[in-house]
Parts: C-alpha cells; sequence; structure tokens
C-alpha cells in the first residue's frame, strides 16, 4: 500500500480547506480588505470579468478601498456590479474612481457574519467527508478486485479516518480565529 495513492485524497482534502479559507477572507470584517471583492465580476465588455483584472484596488485608510478603472468607461459596471452583490457596501463615485467606506459592524450583522462563516466551516467539513467517502469506496473497489488485503482496507480505513479527522480540526481553527476576529472588531 503505497502513500500516493493517499496523497491524492490528502490533496482534495487540502482544496477543500483552502477553499473555506478563501470564502473566509471574503467575508468583511469591519476594516477594508480587498479580498472581499474576490466574488464580484464586473460585465467587460460581454464577459464576466473580476475587479481586480480591470482595475487597481487600493487602500488610504482601514477603512476604505478605492477602485481605479484601467478603462472610465466601465465604472458604471463595477458600481452596478458593487450594489449587486451580498457586500452590503454602497460606493461611491466621483467619475474616476469608487470608494467603498467600510462602516463599524453592528452587533446584529456580526451574529450574521458569524452564521455564515459557520455554514461556510459546515460545507468544508461536508466535502471533506465526501472525499473521505471516495477514498474508500476506491480502496474497497481494490480490494474485492484483489489489488489490497483486508487487512490493508483497515489500515487505509484508520489513515483515512485521521487524515478527516485532522482535516475537520484545521477547519475549525479557521472558524475559531475569524469568529474570534469579527467579534473583536
Amino acid at each position: 500500500m503505497s502513500k500516493e495513492q493517499y496523497k491524492i485524497y490528502e490533496e482534495k482534502m487540502k482544496k477543500s480547506i483552502d477553499s473555506v479559507a478563501a470564502d473566509f477572507a471574503a467575508v468583511r470584517a469591519g476594516r477594508a480588505n480587498a479580498s472581499v471583492l474576490n466574488r464580484i465580476n464586473v460585465d467587460y465588455y460581454g464577459t464576466p470579468t473580476p475587479i481586480q483584472q480591470i482595475a487597481s484596488i487600493g487602500s488610504p485608510d482601514p477603512r476604505t478601498l478605492v477602485i481605479t478603472p484601467w478603462d472610465a468607461s466601465i465604472l458604471r459596471g463595477i458600481e452596478k456590479a458593487i450594489l449587486e452583490s451580498d457586500l452590503g457596501i454602497n460606493p461611491s463615485n466621483d467619475g474616476k474612481a469608487i470608494r467603498l467606506a467600510f462602516p463599524q459592524l453592528t452587533e446584529e450583522r456580526r451574529k450574521e457574519l458569524v452564521k455564515q462563516i459557520r455554514k461556510y466551516t459546515e460545507n468544508g467539513k461536508v466535502a471533506v467527508r465526501n472525499i473521505r467517502r471516495d477514498a474508500m469506496d476506491h480502496f474497497k473497489k481494490q480490494q474485492k478486485a484483489s489489488e489490497i488485503t483486508e487487512d490493508e482496507l483497515k489500515i487505509v480505513e484508520k489513515d483515512m479516518q485521521k487524515l478527516t479527522d485532522d482535516s475537520c480540526k484545521e477547519l475549525d481553527v479557521l472558524l475559531a480565529n475569524k469568529e474570534k476576529e469579527l467579534m473583536s472588531v
């Protein structure tokens, strides 16, 4: 039984954790963070395009982002995309750039964001468990085809469970850190 076969599933679980971490980065915690714009696409000549590809994003102070498009004609499109997103911030368009002022989070909004990140974490755990299930199906087929022994299957099962548990613990740590960040802003 080679460790190479575990690697595939370990990589998939790592990608699930990275995906949850990216979701967390997009949740604004009361300060300006350009990653909140990562999921927002602008209709740029008929093509959905990420804001980062059509504009520069700066942060003149901790609570403000300034989006300066390279093509001024797309300013309205960026403004519209931000308004339609779930960001919850009204953009201010001065004709050359768009300013996003991030207000202090209310207690109610913090609690909503905590619920949202818990949902992201649970989705990540479901993805990890699905990867474990797929791995076990794969190894059980190998055992049926006499490619691995029953003892090897039991070892694999134990190893996959440990990998799953470790991945879920890592997600819990990410969640605890993000919750702390949200509640302390």
